[in-house]
């Protein structure tokens, strides 16, 4: 059941597509903002001269940056979905990006972390993400 305005036929879809716009747009900035500190912070560690620290700093804030990404563009596909027409083909269509989403999540954990998310968090919190 999708949450509609009373105002006027037509206006939740303006409405809900905006915010799905503004929501994309914040994913988009989240991930370039997670570009650019991690190459902040990977620089500060590279010229204090360990180097293989360096690349583990910038694939963590990478990592983070782009989970919060893709979050952020679920919630719009979400948003998207429920304020259109709801048919099967949309709701067929929003499980797929979910699934396909989900599955880029869980491989930039893998690869950040070493481990799948499900699995328990190492004692030695500079192994979390």
């Amino acid at each position: 059941m999708a949450w509609r305005l009373a105002v006027e036929p037509g206006l939740s879809t303006e409405v809900g597509e905006t915010i799905a716009e503004w929501i994309e747009t914040a994913a988009i900035a989240a991930i370039t903002v997670a570009i650019v500190l991690a190459a902040i912070g990977a620089a500060k560690v590279w010229i204090g001269g360990d180097r293989g620290a360096a690349f583990n700093v910038f694939k963590s804030g990478m990592g983070r940056g782009m989970l919060v990404g893709l979050d952020l563009l679920i919630a719009a596909d979400i948003i998207k979905t429920v304020t259109v027409e709801a048919t099967l083909e949309n709701t067929a269509t929003l499980g797929l990006l979910v699934l396909i989403r989900t599955f880029l999540s869980w491989s930039i954990v893998v690869e950040v972390t070493g481990r799948w998310p499900w699995e328990q968090t190492p004692a030695d919190p500079s192994q979390s993400l």
